[in-house]
């Protein structure tokens, strides 16, 4: 019997999510973050069903050569740049643009020949006090840039927002205002806002928008799930119940036994673990849907296995579906129960799961 693990990738939905995206963006252009090999669902996979997106962002090298050599043409983008001089040619060769973060690029490209201008986005660290050159740096390393005969002219600014997900906050139009003090003057085309700076900063779209985790339908923000925003889930992580037992109050449950029934339990196990990507530090109560059905976590996550509350559940028998996220169960409680983000949940998952596309491949 194969394994009943598993997670259905919907190119229908990512598509639906990037045609959200365009609505409320009409007038920039979507540079659509597709690292992590697709946030977890397949970097080829998901340029397929975002293949109507004007670009696609990656953090290294090795994601953009994928692509390129998957035969697709887009605008591709190394979110982190270059890190050593080599890498440069192949920025060449497989016709990519790249970020420039630091001194230590500029001068790489400054002392290296290239046969083709690089097609450069510059970042400025307006306050995520990560990657960027510094506000007090900005003018000097933009006008070495400039100068070059390596880098296209007009190439891109670009910042990122490090509170974007919560609305209003403060740090927010700090950032917007110091990019503005310090590029509005330019002529150079722009980017700022991610996927909760699209929906929430329509004065900062700019002439590119870099969406990431919206396009894999789950809400960029602090709270609220896909569907509140008008998304779509892409993945479904799967299981099966695969035995039943019952259980008197005072009996303990799984690793450590952690949990203790309080009444009489009828308890399912189900063909999903931390082996798989589920996260261990998920808690009791982390919530599952069984045939529909909600049900939640008892106890500790095994390597393989969970141990479920199924005494409400009615016609659950071993075979029953679980749905771990996905359409029946949205990511977003279940990234809330066991304390971390629907980003990490699907990034996460290992690749002893088998994905299975749906829609147009």
């Amino acid at each position: 019997m194969t394994r009943p693990t598993q997670a259905t990738i919907n190119l229908s939905a990512l598509s639906h999510n990037l045609s959200q995206a365009k609505r409320h963006v009409p007038k920039s252009r979507i540079m659509a973050v597709i690292k992590a090999d697709g946030y977890g669902h397949g970097i080829i996979r998901v340029a397929k069903g975002l293949a109507e997106a004007d670009g696609f962002a990656v953090a290294c090298l090795e994601e953009a050569v994928r692509l390129r050599e998957a035969g697709f043409k887009h605008n591709i983008l190394l979110l982190e740049g270059v890190f050593e001089p080599s890498e440069l040619k192949a920025v060449v060769d497989y016709e990519l643009q790249m970020v420039v973060h630091c001194p230590e690029q500029v001068r790489l490209i400054e002392t290296t020949a290239v046969s083709t201008p690089l097609a450069v986005w510059m970042k400025v660290d307006t306050g995520m006090h990560r990657l960027g050159f510094l506000p007090n740096e900005f003018t000097q390393y933009y006008q070495r840039l400039a100068q070059l005969k390596q880098v296209t002219s007009n190439f891109m600014l670009m910042t990122h927002l490090a509170c974007a997900d919560e609305v209003g906050h403060p740090a927010n139009q700090e950032q917007l205002s110091l990019f503005h003090t310090l590029t509005t003057h330019l002529s150079n085309p722009k980017s700022v806002v991610n996927s909760a700076g699209l929906f929430s900063y329509t004065d900062a779209h700019h002439d590119w928008v870099r969406p990431g985790i919206m396009l894999y339908g789950i809400n960029p923000f602090n709270n609220g799930v896909g569907s509140a925003v008008g998304l779509k889930p892409v993945m479904n992580l799967k299981s099966e119940i695969i035995a039943i037992k019952s259980y008197q109050a005072g009996a303990q449950i799984g690793y450590g036994g952690t949990y203790t029934c309080d009444r009489p339990t009828r308890v399912g196990v189900v063909a999903i673990g931390y082996g798989d990507g589920y996260p261990r530090h998920a808690p009791t109560g982390t919530p599952v849907a069984v045939a529909g059905q909600r049900s939640r976590l008892l106890g500790r996550v095994s390597m393989d296995m969970i141990t479920i509350d199924v005494s409400e559940i009615d016609g659950v028998k071993v075979g029953s579906p679980v749905c771990l996220w996905g359409d029946a169960l949205p990511i977003e409680e279940v990234a809330q129960s066991a304390n971390t983000i629907g980003y990490e949940l699907v990034c996460r998952l290992t690749p002893r799961v088998p994905r299975v596309v749906l829609g147009v491949n």
